[in-house]
Parts: structure tokens; C-alpha cells; sequence
């Protein structure tokens, strides 16, 4: 099938060899141009043998800061791949243009990666990631977003649950919670349809965790590669007790809006939900003074209540829309 026009093909690099591709990197940006050619560096310096090629899409249409900053980079070959506009703005439209550019145009790759455009990879981890996903037959594979704070004054914030990962050691997991450090097997995307993200998600977060939490209810393998660390730059207004909040709430809007889609076809589902939402909300406080010393603070703990929160409120219509802020922050 043919891209849909909303997706615009700008332009690929000369030559392109798409049958001898086996991985595609597929990168979505939204106007941060100086940081995205940090993270093209990064992917070029990959150190592997497998022909990987880098699937950028832009999902700005108007300003186009991506395409500006990346164009010459695929023109002159520095990146191999492709660069593309979704003109449908939102985070869930851009990941689902750059999945379905990448299984149209390269007929023999095995899987595709994915890396936001305010991160850095590092150097092996194409490699690490695909040996973790062979080593154990999976068709999804998380790995660390380790911070890089903007200053040394940081206080007890790395200790965040926000800032840590969820897993310490690399195997198989029950599920992940992000696509900022993924991939994604051919085989997992071909059991699905386009658009393969729920665009419901779109500017709230969260259409990653929900593909997830379907991919592994329907029997597919989730691994962990904790040697596959992308550095993730964290701007000052993460240091913020203010956004430390906001993200808190957000993570229960979206853990109670899986579940209820989870649930959908139960009896009573959306009720069940509500009734445990209130239930975690209601444990919360406890559960944050359990957690506060290994936290490094009460502060940190405070997250738990946040999610309590969180979930409660989606009940009621509460959504946090992130993505339509011009930063995405």
C-alpha cells in the first residue's frame, strides 16, 4: 500500500540500498533541530555490522525545523535512510508515519528502534538491543533512559522514580512502560494494523504503554537490556516540584485509560477500574512513606500519591494534553 498523503516523502539518501537493511532506527521530532543533530550523530557513530538506516520524521509541517537541520545530513549520505513530514500533528502520528515508512520500505528488516530526538545512543546500542532481542526470542526490548541534568544542583531528584529505570538487569520483563528507548520486531508490527499507536493518546502520552500492554496480553515477549543506555537530556523545568507533579497525575491519567481499554469487554470493567483507582489512591499515603527512604525523600514519594491521583481523576475526564505544547515537555 501506497503512504498516505498526510505522510510526505522529503527526501532519502542517494542510492538508498533498502533490500540490504535489516534494522531502521526511527527517530520523531517536534522542533528541537540543535538537539536532533546531536542524536544523528550518535546513530551514525553506531559500532555494528548489521545495515541499519534511520527513518526521520518531522512533525512539525509548518516550521519544519527537523527537516531544515537533517536534510543535508541524508543528501550528502552522513545518515542513511529517509526523511519524512506527518502533517497530522501529535506524538501517536508521528511513531505510527515512521513504523509504517520503515515496513514499506524495507522489505528485509527484522526490526525497527526507537530513540527520541532529546536523546543521545550509545555507541553499541543497535547492537545490544538486537542481541538482547534474539538472545531471548523478543519482540519488544526497553533499555535505560539514564538523565543528563543541566546542573550538579540537583538535590534528591535523580532519585525520582520519574528518573529511574525500571528494571536493573537484562532478561525477560513482564512489560514496559516506554518508547523512548524500544524496539519493535517486523513480526509484532505485521500482527497489527496501521495506525498501529491508538491516535487517542496522542497528546496526552501514552499510546506507547498502551501497544505495549496489548503486545504483551497477546502473548508477545518483553525483554530488558540494561547495556543499551540512551542519555536522555533533561531540561531545568524537570528539576521542578511542579512538573514532577504534573507527570505523576499524567502517569495515573494513562495507567487508569490502559486498564480501562484493557477492560473494556468485561462486565463491569470500567467500574472494577474506578473501584481500584480509588483503592490505590486511598493506600497511596502509606505506600509513600514506605518508599520514602529508598527514594532518598518524602518529596520523591509523593509520586505514588500523584498516580493515585492520576487515575482517579481520568474517571472523571481529566486529561493532561502534553504533546500540544510546542516543547512536547
Amino acid at each position: 500500500m501506497a503512504l498516505p498523503d498526510h505522510i510526505e516523502l522529503v527526501t532519502q539518501t542517494p542510492d538508498l540500498a533498502h533490500d540490504a537493511v535489516t534494522v531502521v532506527v526511527t527517530v520523531p521530532t517536534f522542533r528541537r533541530p540543535v538537539h536532533l543533530i546531536k542524536t544523528l550523530e550518535s546513530l551514525a557513530a553506531q559500532r555494528t555490522n548489521r545495515r541499519y538506516a534511520v527513518v526521520l520524521v518531522d512533525n512539525d509541517s509548518d516550521h519544519r525545523e527537523g527537516v531544515v537541520a537533517a536534510r543535508p545530513l541524508f543528501e550528502t549520505g552522513q545518515i542513511n535512510g529517509i526523511l519524512i513530514v506527518e502533517t497530522l500533528r501529535g506524538n501517536c502520528n508521528a511513531y505510527n508515519a515512521a513504523w509504517l515508512t520503515a515496513l514499506q520500505h524495507f522489505p528485509n528488516m527484522s526490526h525497527l528502534l526507537v530513540i527520541d530526538d532529546d536523546e543521545i545512543a550509545d555507541p553499541d546500542w543497535i547492537e545490544a538491543m538486537s542481541r538482547t532481542k534474539e538472545m531471548f526470542g523478543a519482540d519488544l526490548v526497553g533499555g535505560p533512559q539514564v538523565p543528563v541534568f543541566p546542573t550538579t544542583e540537583t538535590g534528591d531528584v535523580p532519585r525520582h522514580p520519574v528518573f529511574t529505570p525500571p528494571y536493573q538487569t537484562t532478561g525477560l520483563v513482564p512489560l514496559l512502560y516506554s518508547s523512548g528507548n524500544l524496539l519493535v520486531s517486523r513480526v509484532l508490527l505485521e500482527a497489527n494494523t496501521y495506525p498501529f499507536l491508538d491516535p487517542r493518546f496522542n497528546f496526552t502520552g501514552g499510546g506507547d504503554a498502551n501497544f505495549i500492554d496489548q503486545s504483551v496480553r497477546k502473548g508477545f515477549k518483553a525483554a530488558w537490556c540494561h547495556e543499551a543506555p540512551v542519555l536522555e537530556t533533561v531540561p531545568a523545568n524537570r528539576l521542578e516540584r511542579s512538573w514532577l507533579r504534573a507527570r505523576g497525575i499524567r502517569d495515573g491519567v494513562i495507567s487508569s485509560l490502559v486498564e480501562k481499554g484493557r477492560r473494556a469487554s468485561e462486565p463491569l470493567g470500567g467500574f472494577r477500574v474506578f473501584l481500584k483507582s480509588i483503592a490505590l489512591l486511598t493506600l497511596s499515603p502509606l505506600k509513600a512513606i514506605m518508599a520514602a527512604r529508598r527514594l532518598g525523600s518524602l518529596q520523591n514519594s509523593l509520586y505514588f500519591v500523584h498516580v493515585g491521583l492520576g487515575r482517579t481523576l481520568a474517571h472523571f475526564g481529566y486529561a493532561d494534553e502534553q504533546y500540544r505544547h510546542t516543547d512536547g515537555r
